[in-house]
């Protein structure tokens, strides 16, 4: 099973606080484990804030951002999922039109004609081990959809979980334990 350019999406009934309603997107998925980056939880952070700690301007189409809270392993470091994947010094090419970068020089050139056509920033990420997500799905813990990038980078987060569900063809509550019982 490869799901790299995938999203996940949170079962309408989980439980857990960081992940409930949750899409993300699968970046790398192998017999190691998988890593993927949160799309719709945004953090207090705002792109404002990340572009007036460097001398570079933010391109206008991300003036008002927010940084996704990517997940709850390593929060203290930036990860961005863009579009070409292009040559930054540490960028994992998810498709060969999708990359996740974790080095500082993205931020610094974005803003550069041609560099970065669209672009989400997380920080932190999330990730499982090997066998766990497998088992995460037999459990019903997560639909798994094709990844599509309007969604990834068009729609607003706050709409991310809904449309990912109307790709499918279904709504959340079409899913939800404990419907029609009296």
């Amino acid at each position: 099973m490869d799901l790299v350019n995938h999203f996940l999406v949170a079962m309408p009934d989980m439980d857990d606080p960081f992940f409930e309603g949750s899409v993300i997107y699968l970046c790398e998925h192998d017999d190691e484990g998988a890593l993927g980056i949160v799309i719709n939880k945004p953090s207090p952070i705002t792109m404002d804030m990340i572009f007036a700690a460097t001398d570079r301007n933010i391109p206008q189409r991300m003036q008002h951002d927010c940084v996704m809270m990517g997940g709850p392993v390593q929060v203290d470091r930036g990860y961005v999922v863009h579009t070409p994947p292009g040559n930054w010094q540490n960028t994992l090419a998810v498709t060969d039109r999708v990359g996740l970068t974790s080095s500082r020089d993205i931020i610094e050139n974005i803003s550069e004609p041609g560099a970065v056509d669209k672009a989400l920033v997380s920080i932190g990420y999330s990730s499982w081990r090997k066998g766990q997500l497998e088992r995460e799905l037999a459990d019903n813990v997560w639909l798994t959809v094709p990844a599509d990038e309007h969604i990834l980078f068009d729609v607003p987060y706050e709409l991310r979980y809904a449309a990912v569900f109307d790709k499918l063809g279904i709504a959340p509550t079409d899913l939800a334990s404990g419907v029609g019982h009296a």
